[in-house]
């Protein structure tokens, strides 16, 4: 249960990333620094970007944490699990205001029912 519990904590650390890193790519600061010409500042814009730079620590902060899952768990075990993201995700996402449609869900709800059939085996 307690490698359960790693994997969620793993797994909404990645989503918070996403979100984190949407917001960044979505801000005033860096849609400004994507409309010039590609230089190595605009490179350097886009990565200092406060939500940016968040969402890439997220992301690293995740990884950590899903190596305690590796070290209790086969990858055939916990990487389905994985798949609990898009139901995290397609759930904020409807939170904030994201278009949230029907095949969506259900495209989730087979995902999760894999899920389930992986962690029954």
């Amino acid at each position: 249960m307690k490698t359960l519990l790693i994997a969620i904590v793993s797994i909404a650390l990645s989503v918070a990333a996403q979100f984190s890193l949407k917001a960044g790519m979505s801000g005033d600061g860096v849609r400004a620094a994507l409309a010039l010409p590609y230089t190595f500042r605009t490179l350097f814009d886009v990565l200092t970007d406060k939500y940016v730079f968040g969402g890439f620590l997220i992301y690293g902060l995740g990884a950590v944490v899903w190596l305690g899952v590796l070290s209790k768990w086969d990858v055939s075990k916990a990487y389905p699990l994985v798949g609990l993201g898009f139901v995290f995700t397609v759930a904020i996402g409807f939170l904030v205001g994201e278009q949230v449609t029907i095949p969506r869900v259900i495209g989730v709800v087979l995902i999760c029912a894999g899920v389930f059939l992986v962690g029954k085996s």
